[in-house]
């Protein structure tokens, strides 16, 4: 009896060795999320970071979110409040 084979159909992207694949995230926030993650580990107690919303590559919200992802990555607990011109941070003395 002959045997069946099947047919599949042909793959819609290109695979590579898992080693190949980059196991960070570089994303386009790098730069200024490290910026403000040294500035905040040196931040006196009862201080906060005022930030130009001017200085931001990107909108605050997108900040806001890319800091927030890299805070939770390293277990450090922030807040953050803005108005219409500055964006401030700061590390809450009863984490919530």
């Amino acid at each position: 009896m002959a045997e069946k084979t099947e047919v599949l159909p042909p793959m819609n992207f290109q695979s590579v060795l898992q080693h190949d694949v980059p196991k960070g995230r570089d994303g386009k926030h790098k730069k200024i999320v490290l910026r403000l993650l040294s500035d905040i580990e040196q931040l006196d107690h009862g201080a906060a970071l005022k930030v130009p919303l001017a200085a931001l590559p990107d909108s605050k919200e997108n900040i806001r979110s890319a800091l927030n992802r890299a805070t939770r990555q390293r277990g450090i607990i922030i807040a953050t409040s803005s108005d219409t011109d500055f964006l401030y941070i700061w590390k809450p003395e009863h984490p919530a």
